[in-house]
């Protein structure tokens, strides 16, 4: 409350949250407890001390809170993050593998007031099959582009060769089935590559949970890496309104694909490099988060994801 010169309380105002799109914060937490203290949302250490500290959540410009090991939230914390347009994501011990209690890969906040032009017309699109995999085809050509320039700006290199098959591939493809194939290929190329770069003897193997070798740390790392591309995927579909359970290309019979989808458009050109880079050095996890986060937010990776569903959302096929 603020006291005003004539002696009456005014009380100050709410501060307003960040654009979604714009927000730069995105939380992992492990062995912590998250509270609300007066009107601030906090988490305290729990280590077992006579005095745990206590650090804020800017809730107000943050994307989404992943949950792990050993941690707890209230229902007041739970309420305050949802007033604020937050998701939440329970998860094991470094990032994965994420729990769903709903909507398969995120808890999104339970408000009504989305917007519904794009679902609308995302539904549209999806109901149609032709547009459905005209939609599917423009998600990798969005991929491959942002992929290719990533990389450039790493000094890492994807042959002409490859990029035209690829492109070639989607351009060809008359089924899901073929666009999926294109794309797996694509993937084991791109691995093939870093572990050359870096000198790996590598095989993708999700969710292993080891760490004994560097070919295993690059693999937790892309577990890890991968989820949290999946929560930034989760919060550009809910600010817009566009259900989970429309996905172009993966699960059909899964309610959260669309949200492998989305992520897809960025694993490769954020989370893969870094994946590499931190299992060759044998990094930990707090490192390769915390690079990753930064990168996702100087790359404007919601802004991104946002303003492409979007257009694909209007634009006509």
């Amino acid at each position: 409350m603020n006291l005003a010169a004539n002696g009456v309380h005014i009380k100050a105002p709410r501060p307003r949250a960040v654009m979604l799109s714009k927000r730069a914060n995105v939380f992992y937490l492990e062995r912590a407890r998250v509270i609300q203290v007066d009107d601030r949302l906090v988490y305290l250490t729990d280590t077992g001390a006579n005095i745990e500290k206590m650090f804020n959540i800017p809730d107000k410009n943050t994307a989404f809170l992943l949950l792990g090991k050993g941690t707890s939230i209230t229902d007041a914390a739970m309420r305050k993050l949802a007033e604020s347009n937050v998701m939440v994501g329970f998860c094991g011990s470094g990032g994965s593998p994420l729990f769903a209690g709903m909507d398969i890969t995120f808890l999104p906040p339970q408000d009504e007031y989305r917007p519904t032009e794009y679902m609308q017309a995302w539904m549209q699109k999806w109901l149609d099959e032709t547009q459905r995999l005209a939609l599917a085809k423009a998600f990798l050509h969005a991929r491959m582009e942002w992929t290719l320039e990533r990389w450039d700006a790493q000094g890492l290199v994807i042959p002409d060769s490859q990029l035209q098959s690829f492109e070639s591939a989607i351009h060809s493809g008359s089924t899901t089935n073929d666009l999926l194939a294109a794309e797996a290929v694509w993937a084991k190329r791109l691995y093939a590559i870093l572990a050359k770069h870096h000198g790996m003897d590598f095989t993708r193997e999700e969710g292993k949970r080891s760490k004994s070798t560097t070919e295993d740390q690059a693999n937790a790392f892309l577990d890890h890496g991968n989820y949290i591309a999946y929560g930034y995927a989760a919060t550009a579909l809910h600010g817009l309104g566009i259900p989970f359970a429309l996905p172009v290309l993966h699960g059909k019979t899964r309610r959260g694909a669309l949200v492998f989808d989305v992520a897809d458009l960025i694993k490769d050109g954020l989370v893969m490099p870094l994946a590499f880079k931190h299992g060759k050095k044998a990094s930990k996890d707090n490192a390769f988060r915390a690079e990753l986060i930064e990168l996702a937010q100087s790359l404007k990776v919601l802004d991104f994801l946002m303003s492409f569903l979007v257009e694909s959302a209007r634009k006509s096929v």
